[in-house]
């Protein structure tokens, strides 16, 4: 087993949507597992994620679809100029 780093340079927020980006249609289970999270804290960084605007949730029959709002600027005030899909192409998370 891999020890985790005690620091990272994303937080769990863009962990879950570089995790999205590449697979919209992992289900919460995937998604934690995929970035190191508990369900709990993955279904609450999705929520963030949705309330937010950076993802959008669509139920296809019994699960989630999710895509990601590549237009919405990024949240710091510094990156405010960059837009999340320009973080996901320099990170190939597409």
């Amino acid at each position: 087993m891999t020890e985790r780093p005690d620091w990272t340079f994303l937080t769990s927020h863009g962990f879950v949507l570089i995790a999205v980006a590449k697979s919209p249609d992992a289900t919460v289970r995937e998604l934690a597992g995929a970035v190191g999270l508990t369900e709990r804290q993955a279904h609450r960084v999705l929520a963030d994620l949705a309330d937010a605007g950076y993802i959008l949730r669509e139920r296809v029959g019994r699960r989630n679809h999710y895509r990601v709002n590549s237009d919405v600027p990024m949240r710091h005030p510094s990156f405010a100029h960059h837009q999340v899909g320009d973080l996901l192409s320099a990170l190939d998370a597409r």
